[in-house]
Parts: C-alpha cells; sequence; structure tokens
C-alpha cells in the first residue's frame, strides 16, 4: 500500500491535492474501512495536511493523522510531526519548520501568479519546497519557436542520495497558465517547440530543432542529470524520471515515522504532556529459565537520549516504567509498575552524556503465547518511549529446550550466590550487550544460552556446533564437546572478531548428536566499521530467585487472569502461607478461591482481615459478602455491606451486592431500595433495571396476596 501511495506520488502530471485524495481513497477501500478520507476535517487541519505538509508527510503518518478524532488529538500530533523533524531539539527554534514555511510563503507568492491554486501546489512550487533556491536559473526568451521555459540548476546534494550536478526544466504551453515540469521521456524537446511538425518519436530531429532556436536550453533537454551516460542515440532513458521521483521521495525517505503509530496507540494512556515526545529507542527481549523451571522474560530499552534536570550541582530524573503481560487472545494476565530515580554527579554526568542509558528489568511468564508491552516516561522530560514484542513461552514438562542466544561485547561473571536474579544472565554468566547488537573489528563476539532436558546420553555424546554466516555463507565454524562444559546447562562460548570485515551477520548455535541437528538457536549483528563505539551505561531491576513471594504473586496473578486457575491457587496457596499477613496476597488469593466457587475458603481468608479498628478494602468486603450469600449467609453478608457502605460511601457495586443479600433474605423491599439507590448512581445498568422491574411485580403480587 505504501508502494502504491509512494508510485502516485511520483507521477508527473500529479497535483499534490489530487494526490492527497487518491492514496486515502485506495488506502481507505484496501485496508482501513472506516479511516476518515478528511473531507470531515476542519479548514485549517485541512489546509495542513492537503497544503502544508503534502510533499513532507509519510503514509503512516497521514494516515494516523486522519484517525484522530478531536481538534486537541491533532493539534499534540502536529506538534509530535515537527518535533520529529526539528535537526536541533536542544535551541528553542525549530530551523526545519522555519525553512519549510519560509519556502511556502515564497512560492504562493510567485508561482501562483498564473495559476487558479495556490503557488506552493504549482509544479514549480513543489520542487522549489522541496529542493529549496536553486543555485541559478536559465529562462528563455518569448519566442515563436519555442514555449516559455525555466531551467533550474541545483548541486552539492549528493547527501540526500541525488546526483552531485542537475537540473529541472518547467515550461509553459503559449503564454498562458502555470509553468509545469518537463519530462525528457514523457514529452520529449518536441513539446517544448511551438510549431513541431515532425515524427513525435524523433527526439534527435526535434532537439536539433530546439537548439537551432534555443543553443543553450538544447544542451539541458534530453536529461536532467549532469554528464548521463544513459542517454543513447539522442533518445533519452528514464534516467530523468527516476530522478523526479527520488526527489519527491527525498522529504520521507529518512524520516522515521513510528512516532506516529506510537502516538495513535498511546494517546488515550498517557498524559497530554507527553503524548507529542516520543523518543526511539533500541531494544532487545530474550528468554532465559531458572533451575526450578521458571521463565523470565529479559528486556532491555536504549532510548535515543535521555534528558534530566539540574538543580544545586545535580543531575536528576525520575523514569516510570510500565509493563503488561498479554495472552494471545489480547487479554490481559499481569500489569506492573516501577519507578526508578536517577541521580548523578557532574562526573557521572559528563561520563554518561556521551552514552545512551540501558535499562534492563525482567518479569516472570507463564507458558503461551505472551505479548509484552513496556511503556517508558521520563517526567523530567515529558519524553515517552515504548517497546512490543510477542514471544512463545514452552511448557514446564523436562523435555529438550534451548534457550535464545544473547550475544555481546563482554562478560562478567558473577560467583556471589545472593538470592537475586537478573537479566540476560545465564547461571552466573551476564552479557554486556548494545541492543542495537553492533560490534568493532577489534572487539570479541560473547554468546551465552542454556539447554535444559540433556539426558546423560547427550551430556556424554552430544557436541555444540558455531556457525557464523555472511550473506547466508558460512565464514567461519567451530565445536565443543558438550562433555568439557562444567556449567551445565549454561553455556558460554567466545569469538574474536579482528579477521571479519564490517558487514551484517548471523550466529548459529546447534545441538548435535552424530550429525544429527537436534536444536538450534541463533542471532544477528553487524560489525561496523566504526574504531570507537559509545557503550551504554547499565541500570538493571533485578528479581527473587526460586520461591520468593513476589515471583509467586507474579505467576499466580498470570494463571488466574488467563482462567488456569488451579495453576494459580497452587503458587499462591504457597506464596500466602510465606506471607500470611500480606493483604494483597490475600486478596489474590480470595479472587482464586471465589472463580472455583470455594466460598468457604473466602470466608475463612478475609475474615482474618477484618477488623473494628481498621477499614477494610472495598474489594474485600464485596468478595466476604458475595461469598457469604454463597455459603447462605445473607444475613452477615448484609452487615459486612452496610458497615462497607458507611466506610467507603456509595457505590454501585456495594449496593447491589447488597440487594442480592436482601434477596436472599426475602426481604424485597429493602433489596429494591439498595438496587433503586445503585440505578439513581449509575442508570445505564440494564441487568439491575430488570432486576428490579421483575421484584416490583413480585413485590405488588405479595401485597395483593
Amino acid at each position: 500500500m505504501n508502494l502504491l501511495n509512494d508510485r502516485l506520488m511520483t507521477e508527473r502530471s500529479s497535483k499534490c491535492m489530487s494526490f492527497f485524495m487518491l492514496s486515502v481513497l485506495v488506502f481507505f477501500l484496501a485496508t482501513e474501512v472506516g479511516i476518515s478520507q478528511g473531507t470531515d476535517l476542519p479548514g485549517r487541519y485541512k489546509q495542513w495536511l492537503d497544503e502544508e505538509v503534502c510533499y513532507i508527510i509519510t503514509s503512516k503518518e497521514k494516515n494516523v493523522f486522519l484517525q484522530l478524532t478531536t481538534d486537541r488529538e491533532r493539534d499534540l500530533f502536529i506538534e509530535a510531526f515537527w518535533k520529529q523533524r526539528d535537526p536541533l531539539p536542544e535551541s528553542p527554534a525549530n530551523e526545519f519548520k522555519e525553512e519549510h514555511y519560509r519556502r511556502i510563503s515564497y512560492a504562493n507568492l510567485l508561482f501562483g501568479r498564473n495559476s487558479a491554486k495556490p503557488g506552493g501546489l504549482t509544479d514549480r512550487g513543489r520542487m522549489y519546497i522541496i529542493l529549496g533556491e536553486p543555485q541559478d536559473i536559465l529562462r528563455t526568451d518569448i519566442s515563436s519557436a519555442l514555449h516559455p521555459t525555466e531551467t533550474w540548476f541545483y548541486q552539492g546534494m549528493t547527501g540526500l542520495g541525488l546526483p552531485a550536478g542537475f537540473h529541472l526544466i518547467f515550461y509553459r504551453r503559449g503564454s498562458t497558465g502555470e509553468y509545469i515540469l518537463y519530462s525528457p521521456l514523457q514529452d520529449g524537446p518536441q513539446r517544448l517547440l511551438t510549431n513541431y511538425r515532425g515524427d513525435p518519436r524523433d527526439y534527435l530531429a526535434a532537439n536539433e530543432m530546439l537548439k537551432e532556436a534555443d543553443p543553450q536550453l538544447g544542451e539541458f533537454t534530453l536529461s536532467f542529470i549532469t554528464g548521463d551516460s544513459t542517454v543513447s542515440m539522442g533518445r533519452p532513458s528514464m534516467a530523468s524520471d527516476l530522478l523526479v521521483e527520488r526527489i519527491e521521495l527525498t522529504p520521507t525517505r529518512r524520516i522515521k515515522d513510528l512516532y506516529a503509530q506510537k502516538f495513535l496507540d498511546y494517546k488515550d494512556i498517557i498524559d497530554v504532556e507527553y503524548s507529542a515526545n516520543y523518543i526511539y529507542c533500541d531494544t532487545q527481549v530474550k528468554l532465559t529459565k531458572d533451575l526450578d523451571g521458571t521463565y523470565f522474560l529479559s528486556y532491555a530499552i536504549e532510548p535515543d537520549r535521555l534528558s534530566v534536570s539540574q538543580f544545586e550541582g545535580k543531575y536528576y530524573t525520575t523514569l516510570k516504567l510500565n509493563g503488561t503481560l498479554a495472552n494471545s487472545q489480547g487479554k490481559i494476565l499481569y500489569q506492573y509498575e516501577k519507578i526508578i530515580p536517577l541521580e548523578f554527579d557532574d562526573s557521572q554526568m559528563q561520563d554518561f552524556s556521551h552514552r545512551k542509558l540501558n535499562l534492563q528489568d525482567m518479569v516472570p511468564v507463564i507458558p503461551g503465547h505472551i505479548k509484552l508491552s513496556v511503556l517508558l516516561q521520563n517526567e523530567a522530560s515529558k519524553e515517552f518511549t515504548s517497546m512490543e514484542r510477542e514471544v512463545f513461552i514452552p511448557g514446564q514438562e523436562p523435555e529438550l529446550q534451548m534457550t535464545p542466544l544473547i550475544i555481546g561485547y563482554g562478560m562478567r561473571s558473577d560467583p556471589r550466590s545472593d538470592d537475586r536474579v537478573r537479566p540476560f544472565q545465564n547461571g552466573r554468566f551476564q552479557i554486556l550487550f548494545q541492543a542495537s547488537r553492533v560490534f568493532m573489528q577489534k572487539d570479541d563476539l560473547w554468546i551465552s544460552y542454556q539447554i535444559h532436558g540433556l539426558d546423560s546420553s547427550l551430556r556424554e555424546n552430544a557436541r555444540i556446533k558455531y556457525r557464523l554466516y555472511r550473506n547466508q555463507e558460512i565464514v567461519h565454524a567451530w565445536t565443543r564437546e558438550l562433555s568439557e562444559n562444567l556449567e551445565l546447562p549454561d553455556f558460554v562460548e567466545s569469538l574474536s572478531l579482528r579477521e571479519f570485515p564490517p558487514a551484517h551477520y548471523e550466529i548459529q548455535a546447534s545441538l548435535l548428536k552424530g550429525d544429527r541437528e537436534i536444536l538450534t538457536s541463533k542471532e544477528e549483528f553487524d560489525i561496523s566499521h566504526a574504531q570507537t563505539i559509545a557503550r551504554p551505561w547499565f541500570y538493571t531491576k533485578s528479581l527473587p530467585k526460586s520461591g520468593n513471594p513476589v515471583r509467586d504473586y507474579a505467576l499466580g496473578t498470570q494463571y488466574f487472569n488467563d482462567g488456569q486457575y488451579q495453576e494459580a491457587k497452587s503458587i499462591l496457596q504457597e506464596a500466602h502461607r510465606k506471607t500470611p499477613e500480606s493483604l494483597d496476597m490475600a486478596l489474590q488469593l480470595t479472587r482464586v478461591y471465589y472463580a472455583l466457587e470455594e466460598y468457604a475458603a473466602v470466608e475463612a481468608l478475609l475474615s482474618h482481615f477484618k477488623s473494628p479498628a481498621q477499614a477494610a478494602p472495598l474489594e474485600l468486603d464485596l468478595l466476604l459478602g458475595k461469598a457469604l450469600i454463597a455459603l447462605g449467609n445473607s444475613g452477615e453478608a448484609v452487615e459486612v455491606l452496610a458497615e462497607s457502605l458507611i466506610q467507603h460511601g456509595l457505590s454501585t457495586l456495594t449496593l447491589n451486592t447488597l440487594g442480592e443479600a436482601y434477596i436472599g433474605l426475602g426481604n424485597i423491599e429493602e433489596a429494591l431500595k439498595a438496587l433503586e439507590k445503585s440505578l439513581e448512581i449509575d442508570p445505564d445498568q440494564v441487568e439491575i433495571q430488570s432486576k428490579v422491574e421483575r421484584l416490583r411485580k413480585k413485590n405488588h403480587i405479595t401485597r395483593l396476596a
């Protein structure tokens, strides 16, 4: 779809407005039915899209903008749009934006005089806005032989992927109308002549006639590119049309427009002040396995920059990390938040200012297809970044498994036997890496992974074969016998990169028995031409080792939200046994009990936390009240819920549950009072409305009887 839009953009005769409408229409029909086509946009936003940024906005940005529904969202998006193009974010001005609007003003002033549309939407306006001022302009005099022409000359734009020297020709048929962009292949010199009567396919004859009328112009009509060798026998090639295509794609070619999708994804989640300030990041996610069989998702986030505040010689900020795990159906299994305060002195700031932050964290996960989403917000700069990754977590059964390769430029061995596990650590081996996986030739490539479920036969007879690929060809290989490894199930290996030229590579590790490949894992990386690379500084969040209630709570919650209640019950019961005074743990366990209809267990556990001297959480009262109703103790439930109303105030949940308790006691009038009060608070409760109507009929019949 993007290719189609880009091709439409390169059509010589297309105007910015018609291109915009056509591309959106095609996108609408082919992909996302229901997206606004822009016709309902308020005038100032339609002008912004159709006239002000039509040459520099990407397809993704345009698509996102059309999905926004409020002016506030559109204003924030426009702010983000210009921030992504600001060449000097630290300066108060946005030099790109200022120059862009200067070019629009100039184009509208000079190129719209003979056109029915703004000058910026003419062919000359389009090229001026994209390329800026030409180094020189050659104009032909009005004559009986030639249409009026302008030849614009450009040099020194190789950094944009354009030729070292090129020109563009615009012509106006007759003495009226706007100048249009000439094409050497589609128009040919004959289109510039006023009275050409020869063969329309004879470019050479037409060019000779043009040279007679204007020798200087005749030198430039067969190709826009200086020294173009593709012009053959006086017939132009496609090179000039391809040049125009490259020019029109120049403003969007280097724009990272992922921010637009992130804006759409997070605009309703993060605070307004953050929404326009997306920053890019490199990320890495790996799966590791603890000795007790628990899998962890280790992840690293390297933001492109880390902004801090300064006060009294100190530099500081606070990062807020929000993580979410969801299953394959999109159901949220687990959510967590971590606050990360950072503070540096002058020497640390001088060091860190030249390096990226590599923030590492980990979360235990249950088996299945899991989507990890992480949102990282910087309170000092009101910037945010994010990552999403889908990972398959194998089952816990003792089968042969190989974890993904973790690769890096260094390794540290941690002999400490403390009670923590760390991200990206296999046993005592922790790899130091850059999330972008970029290496220098002078580096060593360190590789770490685990193989679980190895039986005695494999331990004695199997081997690991390592292969290094470049362009899908093996450039290096070596083998290690499994019996040589004293650290099982953990593996660590290193390879000097000094013999390998800068390129894109893939490293692969395979478990072999004989000639049969049993397991394999691979990872890609790049060797750079750079002689030095600023390595990141690390901030690591670790987790307790096996058996800690914090880990058990995370796993039990995931099993519960995934509907695997027995697994959740087993884990959370053990966690509660270790922390019997933890209300959070007790509540989570009682949620499981209630889902399993073990109401007596709910009552026994929550009654322990009911104290006249201290108000219980609302959820505790509700769970206890519902359990008592299910056990036939509606009278006790009324007492619990009435006390909750006094402590927590009116709540539809509490009133509805209280109504159920009164129904259990056969007290219809009191039940109606509770439910009718609930409807006063929220009239849109359809089920409660139906229940009230039934109770009213029943109460009326009872009174008549």
